[in-house]
């Protein structure tokens, strides 16, 4: 930053509510005024597309945010956006590690006497802390710490939550949202969604319950990725109590997961197909749309539908976001479950995705399986499935060579029609199913991924992965 002269406009630092986040923040606040660059500190914790936002918001040089988003509570990460609130190109991240390397080399924090007790007493004590919205970094200690940089003016505390909201009612109307008779029960993961929803939604006629929505590091009986496995319990609650939907979050709020009113799992395909055509039937917009190979096919056909440019990318959201730029794009999205937006900062947003789906549900007086129903009618019934086994580094080389040393013609009876290579090993079927085999880029997982026209036909796809692998 220094040398590229931009010092002097900052970065924010944000966290979210695991174990120790508020003190890694602090610590990265330290080094940075130590370096005579300005911080903007969250004063709570907050999302991470809020934390992004505030980088234009406060017209920064980018961001630091310490969360490991959707992971078991034994992790905890680092995260660095640009000066667009975008994660960092694949440049800058490599020269970020080249320079952290050089510092961290001489050093083992493993040989570190006593940190699996102090990590227990401290997850012990963190559990019991009840927010409403957020965790506050400004305690007597953590002021203490930070002195020198407070004293100097080069930290200053803010809250991100007000321009965050400013910039929310500029994209939607908020009041018929809050004066809708919905009944929602919003699932905040212990994460840094915490009390988003309410807070945004409360104050008319809404009805809006919160789950699991005190800081627990520990994450018990989940972990914070709104998929299936995780949202028993939010999906046992919207048929119990008969709501209309249930809305869930990751740990930092920038994915989504939706419930229907039947207490069913919309998967991320669907949730992603149904936010392109809310955009483009019921609010009338028109863009290009991005998606990740490992995308469903229901995005091409509605582009055809409406007669707008689909364009995919390798997978990972810092592939989608550049092109969401270049193309001015009216939504990007991957298969995990996060979807950005034009006219917002060009990273995934969990937070303002649920409030779009409610405004489509309002709009169309649909019930969310409803809206499914619709979205077939138009494109018709897709269904997808994807299975991760660990892999060892040794076992990489052999696997790909099992995929490469003969050519496949034909995977669970269908003609291959094509192979895409720009991923892992795409197989583009003659009847418009497909299957995809990848290694993981941050796990020591391969994944097979299939998507076909009824469960029997994914299923058949997947256990052809299997076969094809020898796994």
């Amino acid at each position: 930053m220094n040398r590229a002269k931009i010092a002097e406009r900052g970065l924010v630092i944000g966290y979210d509510t695991r174990f120790a986040s508020e003190d890694f923040a602090a610590a990265a606040a330290e080094v940075i005024a130590g370096n005579k660059i300005k911080v903007h500190l969250c004063s709570q914790s907050a999302p991470t597309p809020v934390i992004s936002y505030a980088v234009t918001a406060t017209k920064s040089a980018g961001a630091i945010i310490i969360t490991a988003s959707h992971n078991p509570g034994r992790w905890n990460g680092f995260k660095y956006k640009d000066d667009t609130g975008a994660s960092a190109s694949t440049e800058l991240v490599a020269e970020i590690e080249k320079q952290a390397n050089k510092v961290l080399s001489p050093c083992n924090i493993t040989r570190l006497p006593g940190i699996g007790a102090f990590i227990s007493l401290y997850l012990d004590v963190q559990a019991i802390v009840t927010p409403s919205r957020g965790i506050n970094i400004k305690s007597d200690i953590r002021r203490l710490a930070l002195a020198d940089g407070l004293d100097s003016g080069l930290i200053a505390f803010f809250d991100p939550y007000p321009a965050y909201v400013r910039q929310l009612e500029g994209l939607i109307d908020l009041e018929p949202l809050r004066q809708s008779r919905l009944k929602i029960i919003a699932d905040s993961m212990y994460g840094a969604g915490i009390g988003y929803f309410k807070s945004l939604l409360e104050g008319g006629r809404i009805d809006i319950t919160e789950i699991n929505g005190e800081r627990n590091p520990l994450f018990p009986g989940i972990q914070p990725e709104p998929i299936a496995k995780n949202l028993a319990k939010l999906s046992t609650l919207v048929r119990e109590q008969k709501a209309d939907v249930g809305l869930a979050n990751d740990g930092d709020a920038d994915r989504i997961g939706i419930v229907d009113e039947n207490g069913e799992f919309l998967t991320q395909h669907q949730v992603f197909a149904l936010l392109v055509l809310y955009f483009l039937e019921v609010r009338g917009k028109r863009g290009a749309v991005i998606k990740t190979l490992t995308d469903t096919n229901m995005i091409d056909l509605l582009g055809k539908l409406f007669d707008v440019p689909v364009y995919e990318t390798p997978v990972g959201f810092k592939y989608v976001a550049p092109l969401m730029i270049e193309k001015d794009a009216l939504i990007g999205g991957e298969e995990s479950g996060g979807y950005g937006f034009r006219g917002h900062v060009p990273e995934r947003d969990g937070i303002l995705a649920g409030l779009y789906f409610l405004d489509f549900m309002i709009k169309t007086g649909k019930t969310p399986s409803q809206l499914l129903d619709y979205l077939y009618s138009k494109v018709g019934p897709h269904y997808y499935d994807r299975i991760d086994s660990h892999v060892s580094p040794d076992d990489r080389q052999t696997l790909s060579g099992r995929l490469t040393q003969s050519p496949i013609n034909s995977i669970a009876g269908i003609e291959v029609a094509k192979l895409d290579t720009t991923d892992g090993f795409r197989y583009l079927l003659a009847d418009d199913s497909w299957l995809l085999i990848r290694f993981s880029g941050t796990e020591p997982l391969i994944r097979i991924y299939a998507e076909g026209h009824s469960p029997e036909q994914v299923q058949k796809l997947l256990d052809s992965g299997r076969e094809l692998l020898g796994i």
